[in-house]
Protein backbone atom coordinates (compact mmCIF):
# COMPACT_ATOMS: atom_id res chain seq x y z
CA UNK A 1 0.00 0.00 0.00
CA UNK A 2 2.65 2.02 1.10
CA UNK A 3 4.34 1.60 -2.36
CA UNK A 4 1.36 2.75 -4.09
CA UNK A 5 0.67 5.54 -2.12
CA UNK A 6 4.53 6.71 -3.39
CA UNK A 7 4.23 5.81 -6.54
CA UNK A 8 0.97 8.20 -6.90
CA UNK A 9 3.08 11.22 -5.31
CA UNK A 10 5.68 11.17 -7.87
CA UNK A 11 2.76 10.87 -10.72
CA UNK A 12 1.07 13.63 -9.35
CA UNK A 13 4.39 15.96 -8.83
CA UNK A 14 5.48 14.70 -12.44
CA UNK A 15 1.86 16.05 -13.63
CA UNK A 16 1.76 18.68 -11.81
CA UNK A 17 5.63 19.73 -13.51
CA UNK A 18 4.58 19.09 -16.61
CA UNK A 19 1.37 21.42 -16.23
CA UNK A 20 3.73 24.07 -14.67
CA UNK A 21 3.32 27.50 -16.52
CA UNK A 22 7.15 28.29 -17.00
CA UNK A 23 8.69 31.84 -17.49
CA UNK A 24 12.06 32.03 -19.14
CA UNK A 25 14.39 34.81 -18.68
CA UNK A 26 17.86 35.95 -20.14
CA UNK A 27 19.81 38.87 -20.78
CA UNK A 28 22.01 41.70 -18.84
CA UNK A 29 24.22 40.08 -16.17
CA UNK A 30 23.93 42.91 -14.01
CA UNK A 31 20.37 42.50 -13.39
CA UNK A 32 20.84 38.44 -12.25
CA UNK A 33 21.01 38.48 -8.83
CA UNK A 34 17.59 40.67 -8.98
CA UNK A 35 16.05 38.05 -11.00
CA UNK A 36 17.76 35.32 -9.42
CA UNK A 37 16.50 36.02 -5.69
CA UNK A 38 12.97 37.78 -7.02
CA UNK A 39 12.11 34.07 -8.97
CA UNK A 40 13.49 32.04 -6.32
CA UNK A 41 11.03 33.72 -3.67
CA UNK A 42 8.46 33.56 -6.61
CA UNK A 43 8.33 30.07 -7.39
CA UNK A 44 7.75 29.27 -3.53
CA UNK A 45 4.69 31.48 -3.48
CA UNK A 46 3.75 30.50 -6.72
CA UNK A 47 4.58 26.53 -7.32
CA UNK A 48 2.71 26.37 -10.69
CA UNK A 49 5.17 28.79 -12.36
CA UNK A 50 8.13 27.93 -13.21
CA UNK A 51 11.16 30.66 -13.85
CA UNK A 52 14.27 29.88 -15.64
CA UNK A 53 17.04 32.72 -15.43
CA UNK A 54 20.10 32.98 -17.75
CA UNK A 55 22.60 35.50 -18.34
CA UNK A 56 24.38 36.47 -21.58
CA UNK A 57 24.46 40.07 -21.43
CA UNK A 58 21.43 42.82 -22.56
CA UNK A 59 22.56 42.29 -26.50
CA UNK A 60 21.53 38.81 -26.28
CA UNK A 61 18.68 38.72 -24.12
CA UNK A 62 16.80 41.66 -26.92
CA UNK A 63 17.86 39.60 -29.37
CA UNK A 64 16.15 36.42 -27.49
CA UNK A 65 13.01 38.50 -26.72
CA UNK A 66 12.82 39.44 -31.10
CA UNK A 67 13.56 35.85 -31.81
CA UNK A 68 10.54 34.20 -29.78
CA UNK A 69 13.29 32.48 -27.19
CA UNK A 70 12.81 33.91 -23.72
CA UNK A 71 9.17 35.70 -22.15
CA UNK A 72 11.87 38.39 -20.21
CA UNK A 73 15.02 40.44 -21.50
CA UNK A 74 17.06 41.49 -18.80
CA UNK A 75 18.92 44.65 -19.92
CA UNK A 76 21.02 47.03 -18.34
CA UNK A 77 20.60 49.99 -20.85
CA UNK A 78 17.41 51.20 -23.15
CA UNK A 79 16.85 49.16 -26.39
CA UNK A 80 18.40 50.60 -29.54
CA UNK A 81 16.50 52.05 -31.80
CA UNK A 82 17.94 49.30 -34.91
CA UNK A 83 16.57 46.61 -32.05
CA UNK A 84 13.55 48.55 -31.87
CA UNK A 85 12.70 47.72 -35.36
CA UNK A 86 13.97 44.58 -36.05
CA UNK A 87 11.17 43.63 -33.12
CA UNK A 88 8.30 45.27 -34.64
CA UNK A 89 9.31 43.66 -38.21
CA UNK A 90 9.07 40.89 -36.72
CA UNK A 91 5.33 41.39 -35.07
CA UNK A 92 7.38 41.65 -31.61
CA UNK A 93 6.25 44.80 -29.49
CA UNK A 94 9.08 45.33 -26.61
CA UNK A 95 7.86 46.71 -23.52
CA UNK A 96 10.53 48.59 -20.98
CA UNK A 97 9.67 47.76 -17.43
CA UNK A 98 12.01 49.49 -14.98
CA UNK A 99 12.19 47.52 -12.34
CA UNK A 100 15.85 48.98 -10.79
CA UNK A 101 17.82 51.72 -10.46
CA UNK A 102 21.70 51.50 -11.05
CA UNK A 103 25.31 53.69 -11.17
CA UNK A 104 27.68 52.26 -13.20
CA UNK A 105 30.49 52.19 -9.98
CA UNK A 106 34.43 52.79 -11.32
CA UNK A 107 36.08 50.30 -9.16
CA UNK A 108 39.85 49.76 -8.01
CA UNK A 109 41.82 47.16 -6.69
CA UNK A 110 41.36 47.93 -2.81
CA UNK A 111 45.34 48.59 -2.43
CA UNK A 112 44.78 51.67 -4.89
CA UNK A 113 44.66 54.49 -2.56
CA UNK A 114 43.57 57.28 -5.32
CA UNK A 115 41.11 59.68 -3.65
CA UNK A 116 39.10 60.24 -6.88
CA UNK A 117 39.11 60.65 -10.70
CA UNK A 118 37.22 63.50 -12.72
CA UNK A 119 35.22 62.32 -15.30
CA UNK A 120 37.57 63.45 -18.25
CA UNK A 121 40.27 61.37 -16.36
CA UNK A 122 38.12 58.32 -17.19
CA UNK A 123 37.31 58.92 -20.56
CA UNK A 124 41.25 59.34 -20.74
CA UNK A 125 42.21 56.33 -18.95
CA UNK A 126 39.57 54.16 -21.09
CA UNK A 127 40.45 55.84 -24.37
CA UNK A 128 44.03 55.32 -23.55
CA UNK A 129 45.37 58.75 -22.82
CA UNK A 130 46.14 58.31 -19.21
CA UNK A 131 48.10 54.79 -18.48
CA UNK A 132 50.22 54.88 -14.88
CA UNK A 133 48.64 55.92 -11.78
CA UNK A 134 50.79 58.47 -11.26
CA UNK A 135 49.04 60.54 -13.56
CA UNK A 136 46.30 61.26 -12.08
CA UNK A 137 47.78 61.61 -8.36
CA UNK A 138 48.71 57.55 -7.66
CA UNK A 139 51.42 55.69 -7.81
CA UNK A 140 53.70 55.11 -10.33
CA UNK A 141 51.96 51.85 -11.60
CA UNK A 142 50.46 50.70 -14.62
CA UNK A 143 46.87 51.09 -15.66
CA UNK A 144 45.33 47.56 -16.31
CA UNK A 145 41.71 49.22 -17.91
CA UNK A 146 39.60 46.10 -17.62
CA UNK A 147 35.83 46.80 -19.47
CA UNK A 148 32.77 44.72 -20.36
CA UNK A 149 32.12 43.29 -23.62
CA UNK A 150 30.11 44.61 -26.69
CA UNK A 151 27.23 42.28 -25.97
CA UNK A 152 26.83 44.46 -22.44
CA UNK A 153 24.56 47.15 -21.73
CA UNK A 154 26.54 48.30 -19.13
CA UNK A 155 29.40 48.81 -22.04
CA UNK A 156 27.04 50.54 -24.70
CA UNK A 157 25.92 52.55 -21.26
CA UNK A 158 29.36 52.98 -20.14
CA UNK A 159 30.57 54.45 -23.38
CA UNK A 160 27.27 57.01 -23.58
CA UNK A 161 27.88 58.06 -20.35
CA UNK A 162 31.59 58.28 -19.67
CA UNK A 163 33.18 57.75 -23.02
CA UNK A 164 31.15 60.06 -25.42
CA UNK A 165 31.44 57.38 -27.80
CA UNK A 166 34.91 57.35 -27.65
CA UNK A 167 36.57 53.94 -28.22
CA UNK A 168 38.07 51.93 -25.57
CA UNK A 169 41.53 51.51 -25.46
CA UNK A 170 42.56 48.86 -27.80
CA UNK A 171 44.57 46.32 -25.09
CA UNK A 172 41.50 46.70 -22.66
CA UNK A 173 40.55 43.28 -20.78
CA UNK A 174 36.97 42.68 -22.20
CA UNK A 175 34.66 40.62 -19.97
CA UNK A 176 31.46 38.98 -20.37
CA UNK A 177 30.16 39.39 -17.24
CA UNK A 178 30.06 41.90 -13.98
CA UNK A 179 31.54 38.88 -11.65
CA UNK A 180 34.32 39.10 -14.24
CA UNK A 181 35.36 42.21 -14.29
CA UNK A 182 35.19 42.52 -9.77
CA UNK A 183 37.66 39.36 -9.75
CA UNK A 184 40.22 40.95 -12.12
CA UNK A 185 40.30 44.27 -10.37
CA UNK A 186 40.32 42.29 -7.08
CA UNK A 187 43.67 40.58 -8.34
CA UNK A 188 45.56 42.72 -10.42
CA UNK A 189 46.68 46.39 -8.04
CA UNK A 190 46.54 48.20 -11.01
CA UNK A 191 43.36 47.20 -12.54
CA UNK A 192 40.49 49.30 -12.94
CA UNK A 193 37.02 48.54 -14.20
CA UNK A 194 33.42 49.46 -13.94
CA UNK A 195 30.39 47.50 -12.33
CA UNK A 196 26.70 48.01 -11.12
CA UNK A 197 26.65 48.55 -7.53
CA UNK A 198 25.38 45.03 -6.68
CA UNK A 199 28.51 44.00 -7.25
CA UNK A 200 30.77 45.78 -4.68
CA UNK A 201 32.57 43.96 -2.73
CA UNK A 202 34.93 44.25 0.09
CA UNK A 203 37.62 43.27 -2.58
CA UNK A 204 37.40 46.06 -4.55
CA UNK A 205 36.62 49.93 -3.83
CA UNK A 206 34.64 52.38 -5.85
CA UNK A 207 36.27 55.38 -6.98
CA UNK A 208 34.09 58.66 -6.42
CA UNK A 209 33.93 60.50 -10.10
CA UNK A 210 33.31 64.48 -10.06
CA UNK A 211 34.00 64.05 -6.25
CA UNK A 212 30.67 61.96 -6.21
CA UNK A 213 30.65 58.79 -4.72
CA UNK A 214 28.25 55.99 -6.40
CA UNK A 215 25.44 55.31 -4.24
CA UNK A 216 21.62 54.78 -3.25
CA UNK A 217 21.36 58.32 -2.44
CA UNK A 218 23.73 59.96 -5.23
CA UNK A 219 21.45 57.53 -8.05
CA UNK A 220 18.08 58.76 -6.43
CA UNK A 221 19.71 62.43 -6.51
CA UNK A 222 20.71 62.16 -9.95
CA UNK A 223 23.93 63.36 -8.39
CA UNK A 224 26.01 60.78 -9.86
CA UNK A 225 26.70 60.94 -13.28
CA UNK A 226 27.06 57.35 -14.38
CA UNK A 227 23.34 56.75 -13.51
CA UNK A 228 20.82 54.31 -14.74
CA UNK A 229 17.74 52.28 -14.99
CA UNK A 230 17.47 49.14 -15.31
CA UNK A 231 14.63 46.83 -17.51
CA UNK A 232 13.27 44.04 -17.82
CA UNK A 233 11.43 44.34 -21.46
CA UNK A 234 8.51 42.30 -22.28
CA UNK A 235 6.42 41.61 -25.78
CA UNK A 236 4.06 44.13 -25.39
CA UNK A 237 2.21 44.47 -21.72
CA UNK A 238 3.02 41.69 -19.53
CA UNK A 239 0.04 39.35 -19.37
CA UNK A 240 -0.30 35.77 -17.55
CA UNK A 241 2.22 34.56 -15.10
CA UNK A 242 5.03 36.92 -16.82
CA UNK A 243 3.21 39.56 -15.61
CA UNK A 244 2.10 37.99 -12.24
CA UNK A 245 6.07 37.70 -11.81
CA UNK A 246 6.67 41.56 -12.86
CA UNK A 247 4.05 42.86 -10.77
CA UNK A 248 5.69 40.83 -8.19
CA UNK A 249 9.55 42.51 -9.36
CA UNK A 250 8.08 45.92 -9.16
CA UNK A 251 6.22 45.32 -5.72
CA UNK A 252 7.03 45.91 -1.92
CA UNK A 253 8.40 42.68 -1.48
CA UNK A 254 10.29 42.41 -5.16
CA UNK A 255 11.82 45.90 -4.46
CA UNK A 256 12.79 45.00 -1.17
CA UNK A 257 14.88 42.05 -2.67
CA UNK A 258 16.32 44.93 -5.27
CA UNK A 259 17.71 46.78 -2.05
CA UNK A 260 18.98 43.71 -0.26
CA UNK A 261 21.21 42.65 -3.19
CA UNK A 262 22.61 45.81 -3.78
CA UNK A 263 20.35 48.10 -6.38
CA UNK A 264 18.38 50.90 -6.04
CA UNK A 265 14.27 50.49 -5.85
CA UNK A 266 12.49 52.31 -8.17
CA UNK A 267 10.12 53.98 -5.56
Amino acid sequence: MFKKIMIAVCMAAISAAAGAQEIKITGSTTLLPVAQKTAEIFMKKNPGIRITVGGGGSGVGIASLVDGTCDIANSSRAMKSKERQSALSRKVNPKANVVALDAIALVVNSSNRIEGLTRQQVKDIYSGKISNWSQVGGNNLRIVVVSRDSASGTFEAFNELALGGARVRKDALMQASNQAVATIVSQAPGAIGYVGLGYISGSVRAVPVGGVKPSRKTVLSKSYGYSRSLFMYTNGEPRGAVKKYIDFVTGKEGQKIVEEVGFVGID
